[in-house]
């Protein structure tokens, strides 16, 4: 895809990644992504703020073709999906000296074995005059990285975001055009990448809206020409506030579980609570974690193996303590042939979540008429408590 113009003064320069299905070995991308890069050009210097992933150097390199001079290489994230060409586009500009935060500086040499010469280190709130053109950073540690910095285009007011309000989605759109379908791309990527920094991210969401932003251009996903969209859906999502839902991520092996599942999604649907199910040997892990970002209960499903939960029920488990999201609840309920300590292990496992662990509710063998008492039991536990919050 060919640069496109975003004003007189700014061009998206980026590369639309249709087919990519998996980020860091880790992150499924249902819909693809794109690497954003912008080129920012005043009346007397140039950069481009991020470049590209290194899969798709090829694309930068043609959109670049006419451009003679870059002055300023932004680098707003060392990782390679942000920073990953800089060292072609160095050999192609041999004047452009690298910008970034004092702690990029050190891991752009480590990871991309830049020139220490080459990087130029600015602090939080500097300024980078281009002539008619003014570069505002701003640091923001930990959204996602410990380094990561914005950058404010002051005099056209775009708010260049790196990882912050982005969104894995491949489309031609250069602005969100639906806003439902970037909606749950971008709620996906705050859950994933952003949710285990929700503290620190509301301190930075304060911190760029302090700013007047006419425009925010993420370094994935496209452009928000109305950027009061993803600020209010930040603001919610990092807020203290949790919704009267429950994530039921669950495992079966022999149907016992199953019943137990089914059994306590229907009492709590019948007490007015919603219910987020995740069969794990289907579940888009993504999925997931994009339930739990609001929900004020988690309850983990488990059958037992070698007297302790399944495998895939322990990754989940760990998957959500990682993540941290705003649970205010947690509980496990499950079965077992001769012994079970799912009970014990899971809840070693979910250390970062300051959850109350209620009543779980175990089974030797197929659930009888006291199991199915002890879940609606539960469920009244769950209904009642969410409406206290």
């Amino acid at each position: 895809m060919k640069g496109r113009k975003i004003n007189d003064s700014v061009s998206w320069m980026g590369a639309v990644d249709w087919n990519r299905r998996l980020f860091d070995s880790l992150v499924p991308l249902p819909d693809g992504t794109s690497y954003n890069a912008y080129l920012v050009r005043g009346t007397e210097k140039t950069a481009l703020i991020d470049a590209v992933d290194p899969a798709k150097s090829d694309v930068l390199l043609s959109q670049l073709e006419g451009i003679d001079r870059i002055d300023y290489i932004v680098a707003q994230h060392a990782e390679q999906d942000h920073s990953g060409c800089i060292p072609l586009l160095l050999d192609k500009y041999p004047a452009a000296r690298v910008v970034s935060t004092p702690k990029a500086q050190g891991m752009l040499l480590d990871l991309l074995g830049i020139p220490a010469e080459r990087v130029v280190s600015v602090e939080d709130g500097k300024t980078l005059p281009l002539g008619d053109k003014t570069l505002e950073f701003l640091h923001t540690p930990w959204v996602h990285w410990p380094e990561t910095m914005c950058t404010y285009l002051r005099e056209d007011k775009i708010l260049f975001s790196c990882d912050f309000f982005g969104s894995h989605l491949a489309t031609t759109d250069l602005y969100v055009t639906n806003q439902v379908v970037v909606y749950e791309a971008a709620k996906r990527y705050y859950a994933e990448i952003m949710m285990p920094f929700r503290s620190i991210i509301l301190k930075n969401l304060a911190k760029v809206e302090a700013h007047d932003i006419q425009m925010i251009a993420p370094s994935h996903g496209p452009v928000y020409d109305q950027p009061s969209f993803i600020l209010d859906a930040y603001r919610d999502w990092v807020s203290d506030a949790v919704k009267n839902e429950v994530v039921l991520p669950y495992i079966s092996m022999h149907g016992s579980t199953q019943k137990m599942v089914d059994h306590l999604v229907s009492s709590l649907a019948e007490r007015g609570v919603k219910v987020h199910l995740f069969d794990l040997t289907v579940t888009d892990i993504g999925k997931l974690a994009i339930a739990l970002v609001d929900a004020a209960t988690m309850v983990v499903g488990t059958p037992t193996v070698h007297i302790g939960p399944h495998p895939s029920v322990y990754y989940a488990s760990h998957l959500a303590n990682a993540l941290r999201p705003k649970l205010r609840y947690a509980s496990i309920i499950g079965s077992y042939g001769w012994s079970s300590k799912a009970i014990e292990q899971i809840a070693g496992l979910i250390p970062n979540l300051k959850v109350e662990i209620l009543a779980p509710v175990m089974c030797r063998g197929r659930p009888q008429a006291e199991t199915f008492a002890a879940l609606d039991q539960l469920a009244a536990s769950i209904a009642d408590r969410h409406t206290k919050l």
